[in-house]
């Protein structure tokens, strides 16, 4: 079977690495990864404990199909106590560091307390031990990978690590893996820093096995097959998900200057067809499209900044290929704080991955401050002497760098958009659900996505559920409840596989039990799968009841509940969320508080 039924736990208060076997119960309950880290983690910690003090628990969690033959095995999730929120945080990565811990033989790592001096993870197989890094603290993620790679002589290691900005507590601060992919969001890379932990890497040689393995490639042979044949990946190989910049803008759901509007003038400038342009210079920014382990889409992007271009003219280092823009970071460092230099963006983005961040909260923080900026809330000087004019390329260049390396006002940006926008007295305009920054879709153009904003456990996320279609279909409030409620479980079993997401456009329910049903022991059909799903954000929802969230928290700023849209699908219209929020409740089997009801925690095995 493709569970590994080991655990390796990292007491780093105490400087010891011990092993234990998987608790087998509970792996059939909640599949792995996302679900199998959460009950974990309700189990071995107080929910109100401070997230950046040793109390807080961190995990990283494979799936039963991470490292199989199964198309997109190589994700990971990593699971703890977010300090952007003080909610739940699962935060997802590709890249190929989840199948390599699989391969070294885990399927979880549970690391607790507190490092007295700065300490990396080396895992070979079955040996794991604590390692001095004061040398690779005070650096970026890619020295650190390359440091480890180095030390080890060994180029087929893989890193997961933190930067200066997961060091010294920036709110979101991310893990980023295999250089430029990253568990992004609610700052799970800040809990790492807290710990004096920074970085693990790992190198294994064990595979995995299949409960019944002819059923299994069976399974795999036809999953594969109507994934590769389908529009969807076809779409995802060829634009990356950087295509969707143009459909948000013709939609009128583009966040653009914070959420102030809808639709950005420069959107042609930056957008999928833009990247493959070449400038004046004969420079083009799109190098190659680029996959993580076992992945037949390819989506990821791999670009370069002209070296003749005001961000790098001197600084070849950057002359290097990176991670490039998909539609969550184009966004970011576009529309939502006006800016149409793609160079500009892409250095950004080299930013985020150097020193680990997540982009969106960066971005949309970006935004925030500038229309403080811009309102005379804070004044150049409060900025370091640097207009944060909404379009100001400059100044997004700069600020990136500034928050990786926690300098001048890239420490007040390093606290996220909620604690921003409070230290200077306008709350309002931070564009967060439950303290963690919207992504690159407007809410009140697309009410299931307002809904999924207010009510994820892990705060405002565009991949905790799933109503593009009937976001697209209508914009009143009818079907969106139901649409959110049942694609908020069908994301957590997904996430829990140790699987891909992006798979969702092709398989279905059906899909994941045909390759679960042959890959473990027992029955797993879509009952059972639905079900998982459920439970899993069930028992979510009990950790932040735990942490001190109410319904309070299931809510949006004022922007997107009072003020209209001003063009687009929903144009004069605002996110009614009082309407559907009762509604789902309802669906949930919660109550008009939004607590889940005895009855329901008896049907999901809850009741703990």
């Amino acid at each position: 079977m493709s569970w590994q039924k080991k655990i390796l736990r990292v007491d780093l208060t105490a400087g010891k690495v011990t092993t234990e076997p998987l608790n087998m119960e509970w792996a059939h309950d909640f599949l792995g990864s996302r679900g199998l880290g959460t009950r974990y983690l309700y189990e071995e910690m107080d929910p109100a404990a401070d997230p950046l003090g040793p109390d807080n628990v961190l995990i990283f969690a494979t799936g039963p199909l991470s490292g199989t033959m199964a198309s997109t095995s190589g994700r990971y999730g990593v699971i703890t106590k977010g300090p952007l929120t003080g909610a739940i945080a699962c935060s997802n990565s590709g890249g190929r560091f989840g199948a390599e811990l699989k391969y070294a033989g885990y399927d979880l790592l549970i690391i607790k307390g507190r490092s007295t001096s700065p300490v990396y993870l080396n895992i070979r197989d079955d040996h794991a031990e604590l390692l001095p890094a004061d040398e690779i603290w005070g650096r970026s993620v890619w020295h650190a990978d390359e440091w480890i790679r180095r030390r080890h002589q060994d180029l087929q290691v893989k890193v997961a690590a933190i930067g200066v900005s997961g060091e010294r507590g920036v709110r979101f601060a991310c893990v980023v893996n295999d250089l430029h992919r990253a568990a992004g969001r609610s700052g799970v890379g800040a809990v790492m820093g807290s710990k004096n932990l920074k970085a693990i890497c790992a190198r294994g040689t064990k595979g995995v096995d299949a409960h019944t393995p002819e059923a299994f490639m069976a399974a795999i042979s036809e999953t594969n097959g109507v994934l590769h044949g389908s529009g969807n990946r076809r779409g995802l190989m060829r634009y990356g998900t950087h295509a969707m910049l143009d459909s948000m803008q013709e939609f009128g759901g583009l966040p653009t200057r914070n959420f102030q509007d809808v639709r950005f003038e420069g959107a042609t400038r930056i957008n999928h067809k833009a990247v493959t342009l070449r400038n004046r210079n004969g420079h083009a920014n799109l190098v190659r499209n680029a996959a993580c382990f076992g992945c037949t889409i390819g989506c990821g992007r791999i670009a370069k900044i002209d070296p003749q271009h005001f961000s790098v003219r001197e600084r070849p280092e950057y002359w290097r290929a990176s991670g490039g823009l998909e539609y969550e970071t184009a966004f970011a460092f576009g529309p939502v704080v006006g800016v149409d230099d793609l160079d500009a963006l892409t250095f950004a983005g080299f930013m985020m991955n150097e020193h680990g961040m997540d982009p969106i909260s960066f971005g949309v923080t970006l935004a925030a401050a500038m229309e403080l900026y811009e309102r005379g809330v804070i004044s150049r000087e409060q900025t370091d002497g640097m207009d944060l004019s909404f379009g100001n390329a400059e100044a997004l260049v700069v600020m990136s760098e500034k928050t990786g390396k926690y300098e001048g006002f890239g420490r007040d940006l390093g606290l996220g958009s909620r604690l921003l926008c409070e230290k200077y007295g306008r709350p309002e305009l931070a564009m967060v659900a439950k303290g963690q920054e919207f992504a690159g879709y407007d809410g009140r153009s697309m009410q299931g996505m307002g809904l999924g904003y207010a009510t994820s456990n892990r705060g405002a996320c565009h991949l905790r559920h799933d109503t593009f279609t009937e976001d697209y279909a209508a914009p009143g409030t009818s079907g969106k409840a139901e649409a959110c409620a049942s694609t908020q479980d069908f994301v957590a079993m997904v996430d829990s596989t140790g699987l891909c997401l992006f798979t969702t456009g092709t398989w279905d329910y059906g899909d994941f039990a045909r390759m679960l049903d042959a890959d473990l022991p027992g029955t797993w059909d879509e009952t059972r799968l639905r079900q998982a799903g459920e439970r899993i954000w069930n028992l979510e929802k009990l950790f932040n009841l735990g942490a001190g969230l109410t319904r309070a928290d299931d809510t949006l700023p004022p922007r997107i509940l009072q003020e209209p849209a001003p063009d687009g699908f929903n144009k004069g219209g605002v996110c009614e969320l009082d309407v559907m929020l009762p509604e789902y409740y309802a669906l949930r089997g919660w109550s008009a508080d939004g607590v889940p009801s005895r009855q329901k925690l008896h049907d999901l095995g809850l009741n703990m």
